[in-house]
């Protein structure tokens, strides 16, 4: 199979777009097909200080460099979440982070460690709450929305971006579809703008690539990567979706293409959902100061993270 553009042997061939490309030229594509979804979508400028949310793996890291090459201002933000699962999680992708800052120093890098900051690793954590019965997800979840936004605002930074991807979006799509979750699909979209009561603005760069797109960049950069799943991942519904949409990408190329965008072009013409999206009261939280809809008390961040200092102590007695 040959290169579209310079007929030499290709190097990735993206059957959903019917392209074929050699490495050199499947580089450009991705950098350019970036920044045109960065314009089309009006997610940030070339002056806009920019904090990619980054975590180790193929997609986040993929983001930060092409965002690099393009002449961006983008710095990165890795979270410890103190996760071994036998594997050593946390720590072997925290050693992909820096060591992909490490053949890139003029890249900054802020490591935000859950355990020295709040108290105690995630899975701890999730096991002295009630909310994390079964897995950590939950209050992991909540608990890197919080710091991620916390590091935007504290940092300066204009907008804040993450590296999900086209497979991630649909999956999230054919999930609150299913269960016609209409709140989570009138809010899904690659651009979140900023909240007046300090909700960063947040968007998603890569959003029309595959999976597949962001593993082959990698490939072709020689970026490493972590590339094991969170240990607690596992049979997780989003996994199972994936697994869904990727058997009937099989047997119809851009089946996951074209489910996203036509979702996203109902959203846009027909406004459809815009009943959903009603306003919410945002109040500056008393103990934090980030905005919750709690509008008498501490956010759902503050409680959890208090319960779970509460029962620590219980356990092990106070410091003396």
């Amino acid at each position: 199979m040959k290169c579209r553009k310079c007929r030499q042997t290709a190097a990735v061939n993206m059957r959903h777009h019917r392209l074929a490309l050699c490495a050199g030229h499947y580089i450009t594509w991705i950098q350019e097909q970036t920044e045109r979804f960065i314009k089309k979508y009006r997610m940030f400028g070339p002056d806009d200080r920019v904090l990619v949310a980054v975590s180790g793996g193929k997609d986040s890291l993929a983001l930060w460099d092409v965002l690099d090459v393009l002449g961006y201002r983008a710095d990165g933000l890795y979270i410890g979440l103190g996760i071994d699962g036998g594997v050593d999680y946390s720590n072997r992708s925290r050693a992909k982070v820096e060591a992909f800052v490490a053949e890139r120093p003029h890249l900054k890098l802020t490591v935000v460690d859950v355990a020295e900051e709040l108290g105690a690793p995630m899975p701890a954590a999730a096991d002295l709450t009630n909310r994390g019965k079964e897995k950590p997800c939950s209050v992991c979840g909540m608990t890197r929305r919080h710091i991620m936004n916390r590091a935007a605002h504290d940092g300066g930074y204009d907008v804040l971006a993450t590296g999900h991807n086209l497979d991630d979006e649909a999956a999230t799509l054919l999930g609150n579809t299913l269960s016609w979750q209409v709140g989570y699909l009138a809010r899904q979209y690659p651009v979140l703008p900023a909240d007046a009561g300090g909700l960063a603005r947040k968007v998603k760069p890569f959003f029309r690539f595959y999976e597949r797109d962001t593993a082959a960049y990698t490939l072709v950069r020689g970026i490493d990567y972590m590339y094991d799943e969170c240990p607690y991942s596992v049979d997780a519904n989003s996994i199972y979706y994936k697994e869904i949409l990727n058997r009937l990408e099989t047997d119809r190329p851009g089946t996951k293409l074209q489910f996203f965008l036509r979702f996203l072009h109902a959203k846009e013409t027909s406004r459809a959902f815009a009943q959903a999206q009603t306003d919410v009261t945002l109040n500056p939280c008393p103990s934090c100061g980030q905005p919750t809809a709690n509008p008498a008390g501490p956010c759902t961040f503050c409680r959890t993270w208090e319960q779970v200092r509460e029962r620590l102590v219980t356990q092990v007695g106070p410091t003396l």
